[in-house]
């Protein structure tokens, strides 16, 4: 179905049963699945392929050569009907790949709303994107990783399967990171290391001068007092009781599975 006040270069094919919203702008040369839904207001440039079962959200702006939905390359993948979805007002540059789920990590690959996906930016199966990120030129994220809001990755980093990047976390270009990144970080190398708190990241999102000592305290009873692992987890817990913000810091210990980077 395609509204009609869609509107469509006569080069650009659209199978029958893709849905396209009012006021879509679909670019000369662009393939769009049938089972393929496309929000209000979005716009693909050019030769932009969406296929397999794909929702687009709504304003997001899809630049050329973009392949958004394709066959994952997982080589468990036997064409299982799996998915993406795309939330809303996200920027994909040239070249971006965002492939669809497996059966065996959910089914889904999903990338929230606000993001800002530079050129050649990969997202591979199953991975779980939040809002207000940033993957810049040429970052990798291997199948199952999770991103959490307001992230940034920096350039040519690639990040491998299953790690989970926190909330607030700077990553800084030609990364390589293989373990879990706790909220608020920045970290860089290869492996990647950490090198403090994401101090002006943090007050661009308004956190406060007491939110922040909290969060550095915090950052210094796991990085800088040579306690091992549990016993600074339970000081970051009492910090955590203390002041709200810390919480997020002592809730990513539960969600860690390849370890934190150290």
């Amino acid at each position: 179905m395609i509204n009609s006040i869609a509107t469509i270069h006569p080069s650009a094919i659209i199978e029958d049963g893709a849905v396209i919203g009012p006021n879509v702008q679909i670019g000369p040369f662009c393939f769009i699945g049938a089972h393929v839904e496309i929000g209000e207001g979005t716009v693909l440039k050019s030769h932009v392929v969406i296929n397999g079962h794909s929702r687009i959200g709504k304003y997001n702006q899809i630049y050329q050569f973009a392949s958004l939905g394709e066959v994952n390359q997982d080589l468990k993948y036997s064409g299982e009907s799996t998915r993406i979805e795309v939330g809303d007002r996200n920027r994909i540059r040239e070249s971006v790949t965002i492939h669809r789920g497996t059966v065996q990590g959910g089914g889904i690959t999903t990338v929230g709303s606000d993001n800002l996906l530079m050129v050649n930016v990969h997202i591979a199966h199953d991975c779980v994107i939040g809002n207000r990120c940033i993957c810049a030129n040429n970052a990798t994220l291997g199948g199952h990783v999770t991103v959490d809001d307001f992230a940034i990755i920096g350039g040519m980093t690639a990040v491998h399967q299953w790690c989970t990047i926190g909330a607030h976390v700077m990553i800084g270009g030609c990364s390589g990171v293989v373990q879990d990144v706790p909220p608020y970080i920045i970290a860089q190398g290869n492996h990647a290391t950490p090198f403090g708190i994401n101090i002006e990241g943090l007050k661009r999102c308004g956190f406060s001068k007491e939110a922040l000592y909290a969060i550095r305290n915090a950052y210094k009873v796991l990085y800088r007092s040579n306690k091992m692992l549990e016993e600074a987890k339970q000081e970051i817990k009492v910090l955590a009781k203390k002041h709200s913000s810390v919480q997020p810091f002592y809730d990513f210990f539960a969600r860690s599975t390849r370890g934190l980077i150290r």
